[in-house]
């Protein structure tokens, strides 16, 4: 077992790769980073799906079966994901149970079309929850104002929920009041409070936003203050009265995850994320080049304050730099969620193309 990614765990943070294909299933890769490594989990999301679905041929055969019984569109890339995600979920089986539920998961999200429509989200991640019919398995939706509702229904309705998108402190807090009160409304209904969730903040694409906007020496800075302001706010709320008379009853906290980890830019390290946001009761969900570079050369230092360290300073050299984090947050979470729509949007198109391709070829 690698002895850097061993650290991160002893340090008390999950490790999750944020990535899934048929291939790295059926060649024993990501049984290999959960043995070599300690993953401990899986991400998934509609660009990830995409690309996955679009290179090779491991889909195709029961694509084209699926197409002849009538599926097609999202309905027939669902029944793909799932099986997916389904093989993964029982290899990450052992670490769920081992946990008590708190890790060992995958997560699958719901349609990015349905980014504004609360009540259909609510629906599809019922849908999706009964569909993929394992434990083991979070729905993604985003902390968005309309998704921000659907959390909360959602917890209550005992889904547990992997809420993406989030960039902000302010974000998270919104959905960790939803997570609160879906807890809470279970408990005074007599329901069993344990419906785990994870809330992931966003933390390189910050720094992709400012590059052309900060000097040097601010630069790759911003995404790791904004991470460390939001890591205080959870410290704050696992300690409050509010949270403690729920875990009493039993509930586990909602987890903090740490998302977009991976360096974008070159002259950066390549470990920069994973090493300045080690901090216990969260997880860090990667891809797997970051996941190697850091299982090769990564360094586990001293936790994450939990004081927020120099956050505010760094967020206010760049607010002095013409920056509008709060807006930028607000821009932020619009344009991931366009960023999935446009993938989605190439994802059904592709199945679409591929499907007509596979009739041609079975037809000839």
């Amino acid at each position: 077992m690698n002895g850097n990614t061993r650290r991160l765990h002893e340090l008390g943070q999950s490790l999750w790769i944020d990535n899934i294909s048929r291939d790295m299933l059926a060649d024993g890769t990501l049984a290999r980073y959960i043995d070599e490594y300690s993953v401990t989990g899986l991400t998934s999301n509609p660009t990830i799906f995409e690309k996955a679905i679009g290179a090779g041929s491991s889909y195709d055969a029961q694509i084209a079966e699926l197409a002849r019984g009538g599926r097609a569109g999202e309905e027939l890339f669902f029944v793909l994901a799932v099986d997916d995600l389904a093989r993964a979920a029982d290899l990450f089986r052992p670490v769920h149970d081992r946990t008590g539920g708190v890790d060992g998961w995958v997560s699958l999200e719901v349609s990015p079309l349905l980014i504004d429509d609360t009540r259909k989200t609510i629906e599809m991640a019922a849908k999706l929850r009964a569909q993929t019919a394992r434990p083991n398995v979070f729905i993604k939706i985003p902390g968005t104002p309309a998704g921000v509702p659907a959390i909360e229904e959602s917890i209550f309705a005992g889904v547990p929920i992997n809420v993406t998108l989030l960039f902000s402190r302010e974000q998270y807090l919104a959905v960790a009041e939803a997570y609160l009160r879906g807890i809470e409304r279970r408990l005074a209904k007599g329901l069993d409070p344990r419906v785990e969730s994870v809330a992931s903040i966003f933390v390189s694409r910050w720094d992709t936003a400012v590059k052309d906007k900060v000097p040097s020496d601010l630069q790759n800075k911003l995404g790791i203050a904004m991470g460390r302001r939001a890591y205080q706010a959870y410290r704050e709320l696992l300690a409050s009265p509010r949270m403690q008379k729920l875990v009493a009853a039993g509930a586990h906290p909602q987890r903090l995850l740490w998302a977009s980890t991976g360096t974008k830019d070159p002259a950066a390290s390549d470990t920069l994320y994973v090493e300045a946001l080690a901090a216990p009761d969260t997880v860090d969900t990667m891809p797997d080049k970051t996941l190697l570079a850091f299982a090769d050369h990564g360094r586990v230092g001293a936790p994450m304050a939990t004081d927020g360290g120099d956050a505010e300073a760094v967020i206010a050299a760049v607010a002095g730099q013409g920056v509008d984090v709060d807006a930028l947050a607000t821009q932020l979470q619009k344009e991931g969620g366009a960023a999935f729509s446009k993938s989605w949007a190439a994802l059904i198109d592709g199945l679409r193309d591929k499907t007509t391709q596979l009739a041609g070829a079975h037809a000839a």
